[in-house]
């Protein structure tokens, strides 16, 4: 089968990240993939066996989602966005796919409804017309107005076959941060997490903290706290893994002390984490099954600038587990990150969890089987 992913990231590179690990279990399978990604472009992950079709990139200036810059930093003008649009069309005629996956829209991405309406309109007037699903996280931004729900609805009632969303409901259900109506409920395919198998369990630790907050811009508070408690914490190696811009990057450098060391994101990480005395991050989607699936003592520190949840909720899921402190970003220091970094060590380490980890595997049989009842 043929599957086309549409993604765009606009501030971390979680959604991209999904997106790829999805791509890469459907090529696995056999089937033949396209993934279309219109967020800026991300140099360290790994891309075999999919073929990338990138759009004018494009981010946003904040965390409010309302205005995007180019990868210049200049405000996007309408040409840019009718040459993407204008591609995305294309793609999809070029490549027909039996099977189309939007990331998040339409339960988010609203900045780029007209190039998603677009091409949802074009699919379901293809003959023969695509399946057409959309991909979701455990957990999303709630809707803070009703016409925010009203497009939801109308937008999957009048396009799509079915929702996939990355959790275990056991875990973590959709209404806990987005109201599921009868209509909507009839159209959720619960896949377990997304996340890629770690190839070893590693017995042994090493004396660092690993201190990461994905790939965006976003975190040097968490950055600047860790400076401080490395300091006092002498006795560790502090290793922080620093995406973003240049500017952060080389402002870290520069104020780091000895017993720290600035990197930039590597494709290693999630095996380096498997062997660190202890993590410090933010809690977004993949860290979080990072942090699970290595069994890493973690203090998690949710964004939650901007009136911004979905953090905050999944980490109130994760405290519950051992080894695992949550601070506050407003509370955050180095003395109190400090505290809790030793508490989790003196917690030792949970075992790595494998349990509700396949929902790629399942994604893919949960949409070949859905292809298949279609036709």
């Amino acid at each position: 089968m043929r599957v086309m992913i549409v993604v765009t990231h606009l501030l971390g590179t979680g959604h991209l990240a999904r997106s790829l690990i999805l791509a890469k279990s459907f090529a696995q399978k056999g089937d033949e993939v396209t993934l279309v990604t219109g967020g800026t472009v991300v140099d360290h992950f790994e891309k075999a066996d999919v073929i990338i079709e990138q759009l004018s990139p494009v981010r946003s200036d904040g965390i409010e989602f309302q205005n995007l810059l180019t990868s210049d930093g200049l405000p996007v003008g309408a040409d840019l966005l009718a040459g993407r649009r204008e591609q995305l069309l294309i793609t999809l005629a070029h490549f027909q796919p039996d099977i189309l996956i939007t990331e998040l829209f339409p339960f988010g991405r609203r900045v780029l409804r007209d190039e998603f309406t677009a091409l949802l309109s074009a699919a379901a007037a293809m003959q023969p017309r695509p399946l057409i699903l959309g991909s979701i996280r455990d957990i999303l931004a709630p809707p803070n107005k009703p016409k925010k729900i009203t497009f939801v609805e109308n937008i999957i009632t009048k396009f799509y076959d079915g929702i996939l969303v990355h959790s275990d409901p056991e875990v973590v259900k959709l209404q806990e941060s987005w109201p599921v109506s009868d209509v909507l409920a009839a159209k959720l395919y619960y896949t377990g997490f997304v996340a890629p198998k770690l190839k070893s369990y590693v017995e042994c630790q090493d004396e660092q903290v690993l201190v990461s907050v994905g790939g965006g811009d976003v975190g040097e508070v968490v950055f600047l706290a860790a400076c401080n408690a490395a300091l006092l914490m002498p006795e560790l190696h502090w290793r922080m893994f620093v995406g973003g811009t240049n500017e952060q990057f080389e402002k870290l450098v520069k104020i780091a002390p000895s017993n720290v060391t600035i990197e930039p994101p590597t494709l290693k990480f999630r095996q380096i984490l498997m062997s660190a005395k202890a993590s410090v991050s933010m809690v977004g989607y993949n860290t979080a099954l990072d942090v699970l699936q290595a069994g890493v003592p973690a203090v998690l520190i949710p964004f939650d600038s901007g009136g911004e949840i979905e953090q905050s909720l999944r980490a109130n899921v994760l405290k519950t587990l051992p080894a695992i402190e949550v601070i506050q970003q407003k509370s955050l220091n180095g003395a109190n990150l400090v505290d809790k970094v030793k508490a989790v060590i003196l917690a030792g380490r949970r075992h790595p969890r494998t349990k509700g980890m396949d929902g790629a595997e399942t994604t893919v049989q949960i949409t070949h089987y859905l292809r298949t009842k279609a036709i």
